[in-house]
């Protein structure tokens, strides 16, 4: 099996390529999937959520209010903390659950927004770094996501630099391209990630 840490800025187009490599057959992890799931309604998580933070933080139906702990928690580092405190290790439990679950030879891509930032680096065997100008980022967030640009680059500049990704990176996958090129890219990565997942240990 191999481990593949998959990151990338916002707007840089991390989930095209994550796609694309689920559809070559790599098992997919997605962290922010994964951090939603522990924290839905009847779950341990959501009831350590509601205990940290009050009975606010659930909406009508009874689910995690999400824009409204997020009020609470970005705007005190320390609300923050106690959160990751909770939602962290149950996200890595299910990740690492659902890593021991693949096939033996299978290649495990883990896509994990802030892998830079949290230094996880080392917990993979390959970092995969989907890179792309500051320009088409704020592009995208403000054209696809509907963002507006102050917004977009407050979330740009929240998260670590291109130089600091590109650091830690094995792979660079350079998503200032067509899809179509993108495509020849990842399928050069895949071919590269399947070898590896492979050969003899």
């Amino acid at each position: 099996m191999l481990s593949v840490g998959l990151t990338g800025g916002i707007g840089a187009g991390k989930s095209a390529v994550s796609r694309l490599l689920v559809e070559h057959g790599a098992v997919l992890i997605d962290a922010d999937r994964i951090a939603r799931e522990v924290v839905a309604p009847g779950t341990p998580g959501l009831a350590a959520v509601v205990e940290a933070f009050g009975e606010d933080v659930l909406s009508a139906d009874g689910g995690l209010d999400r824009p409204k702990l997020g009020s609470i928690v970005f705007a005190d580092p320390e609300k923050l903390a106690a959160l990751n405190s909770i939602v962290h290790p149950l996200v890595g439990d299910r990740s690492r659950a659902l890593e021991e679950a693949a096939a033996e030879d299978a290649v495990v891509v883990h896509d994990v927004p802030l892998l830079t930032e949290n230094g996880l680096a080392p917990l993979y065997d390959v970092v995969v770094v989907v890179d792309a100008e500051p320009a088409t980022q704020l592009d995208r967030l403000v054209r696809l996501r509907g963002m507006t640009e102050q917004d977009a680059r407050a979330r740009m500049a929240a998260q670590a630099t291109r130089e600091q990704r590109r650091e830690i990176a094995d792979v660079v996958i350079d998503n200032d391209v067509p899809l179509d090129e993108l495509r020849r890219r990842v399928a050069e990565v895949w071919a590269e990630l399947t070898r590896k997942a492979h050969a003899p240990r």
